[in-house]
């Protein structure tokens, strides 16, 4: 088995993000590998649907420049280069898949919260990335 040469780090950038992150760094420099990291946020017509008769952009994008600044101050311990820094808006799985595709990834890092019961029922993003990967996924159990 070869190492992995990159490597996506999927943070939503809770409390737990930190965990995710630190397990696919040392994975990077295990395999010397390069470490990229995304965020996605998602579009407020998700959360709102399409009917609200309000321009919605100054919002989203103001949501996209606040996820951007968590994220480079998450990553800062990291030396995560702006290049390998990624914060897209759409899908979460649809938007990590794609971005792996298109960066060559090997290895997709995300965290778990390893529900059970209902909560398993309804999905999660990790278990729709596992799903629909074209490549090998670590969930991260995080630690509430």
């Amino acid at each position: 088995m070869s190492n992995y040469t990159h490597i996506l780090a999927g943070v939503d950038l809770s409390d737990e993000s930190q965990q995710v992150l630190e397990r696919a760094a040392n994975l990077a420099v295990a395999n010397q590998a390069k470490l990229s990291v995304v965020h996605i946020v998602e579009p407020l017509t998700f959360a709102y649907g399409g009917d609200i008769p309000v321009d919605l952009s100054e919002i989203q994008e103001q949501l996209h420049k606040q996820a951007r600044e968590q994220l480079t101050t998450l990553i800062e311990p990291y030396q995560v280069s702006a290049d390998n820094l990624h914060v897209l808006v759409g899908q979460p799985t649809t938007e990590i898949h794609d971005l792996a595709d298109n960066l060559d990834i090997d290895l997709i890092v995300v965290g778990s919260h390893g529900r059970k019961g209902l909560a398993l029922l309804l999905g999660s993003t990790a278990n729709g990335i596992l799903h629909g990967a074209k490549t090998d996924v670590l969930a991260v159990r995080v630690k509430d």
